[in-house]
């Protein structure tokens, strides 16, 4: 690997080479050890496991429709190609909105895996308070999830020009 390419490229190739697998793997024992539906709790009122089998977007957007996969499959696909394509273009000063993208690229590709090999993507991470619960989710979404956060976290300490 040149130099070049490891600066530009090397955190987001770390990210993939670690989250990608631990994504799988953590699917892969869940579907394993779970029947559908089947719940575990590991801290009362606040952290279930649960298998839960996502067949939509985010929350279960579009779950119904007939073309999600390939839909939900290119707008991956597409997403990736765009970081790849900013990435390198990004100043040193952006150094949290590189780590963003570089997070949501594996977690993307995590859930992509999922669609492509199944039709819908495994959730087994089930945070709640009592019986408010937020949608199940996973290491790929986790990964996603904490991107848009440092994303964030960079355009707030941005200074804004007038």
């Amino acid at each position: 690997m040149s130099g070049e390419f490891k600066r530009r490229y090397g955190l987001l190739i770390l990210a993939c080479v670690l989250i990608i697998p631990l994504d799988q793997w953590s699917k892969y024992l869940v579907v394993q050890r779970f029947e559908l539906h089947q719940s575990m709790t590991l801290i009362e009122h606040y952290l279930n496991l649960v298998y839960v089998q996502n067949t939509g977007a985010a929350f279960g957007i579009l779950a119904d429709s007939a073309v999600r996969v390939p839909f939900l499959a290119g707008i991956a696909v597409l997403a990736v190609g765009v970081i790849l394509w900013i990435i390198p273009r990004l100043g040193v000063e952006q150094r949290w909105q590189k780590l963003g993208l570089v997070l949501v690229i594996p977690g993307a590709v995590g859930n992509l895996i999922d669609r492509v090999r199944f039709g819908y993507v495994v959730d087994f991470i089930d945070a709640h308070w009592y019986q408010y619960h937020w949608p199940a989710f996973n290491v790929a979404d986790s990964a996603i999830t904490l991107g848009v956060v440092f994303m964030l976290v960079d355009i707030l300490r941005t200074p804004r020009t007038r």
